[in-house]
């Protein structure tokens, strides 16, 4: 019951944020077929959209095409970093620094005690460092998750910003590239560049399909009948 209302809700709240949907009606077979050319369609499906896909996006107009486009790269990306994450936690890999003593830096007298991540709960970084992924995702304190949602608000501001204000015609392009790779020979339109794309699209599909099973395994134990970290 609690997971099909958790689902219910997310569906909800993606709605909210969802580009206004029209009536349906057989699209042209010209229009279906430039759905199919969308970048991201690839070998794995036949070169085709998906019939889920196509369904949603049959009387799509150009910036909702867009908009979906920019929603699965940036669940990508997320996804990606989560399975890094939650294998990271659940592997026990962390940092020396503010595990305890605190001795162990340069900046912090010695001390026997952990760090405390939070004075109003009592939870130290160690005792974070050695909690199961889900668990630690409960011991995060509230000024942690105002942090973390203020972030990710001020991240939205600007990728908004760059795709709709400023008219970017590359999805997932929000102007942050500390590598330099779209100010190479050719930008986004060279063979390298339009590779990494498609590559980064893909990879994060699976990581999304990853930390999906993973929390479901968690979740309700046998979920995930396959060995996984």
């Amino acid at each position: 019951m609690k997971v099909a209302a958790a689902f219910v809700t997310l569906l909800g709240a993606a709605s909210a944020f969802a580009p206004a949907s029209v009536a349906r009606s057989s699209a042209p077979p010209c229009k279906m077929a430039g759905i199919d050319d969308a970048f991201g369609v690839s070998i794995e499906t036949g070169n085709k959209c998906p019939p889920l896909g196509k369904w949603i996006l049959e009387d799509a107009q150009p910036e909702a095409t867009k908009w979906f486009q920019n929603a699965e790269i940036k669940h990508g990306r997320i996804a990606m970093v989560a399975t890094i994450g939650y294998m990271v936690q659940k592997f026990g890999v962390h940092f020396p620094l503010y595990l305890g003593p605190t001795g162990s830096n340069a900046f912090s007298p010695a001390s026997d005690s952990d760090w405390l991540l939070s004075s109003t709960t009592g939870v130290t970084f160690s005792e974070i460092a050695k909690a199961a992924p889900l668990d630690a995702i409960q011991m995060v304190p509230a000024a942690g998750w105002l942090q973390i949602f203020f972030v990710a608000g001020w991240f939205e501001c600007v990728a908004y910003h760059r795709q709709w204000n400023q008219e970017g015609k590359v999805p997932g392009d929000y102007g942050y590239d500390p590598l330099g790779f779209t100010k190479r020979e050719g930008g986004f339109d060279s063979e390298e560049l339009t590779s990494l794309r498609l590559k980064e699209i893909k990879n994060g599909r699976v990581a999304m399909m990853t930390i999906a099973a993973w929390v479901s395994n968690d979740l309700i134990p046998g979920a995930l009948p396959v060995w996984h970290p």
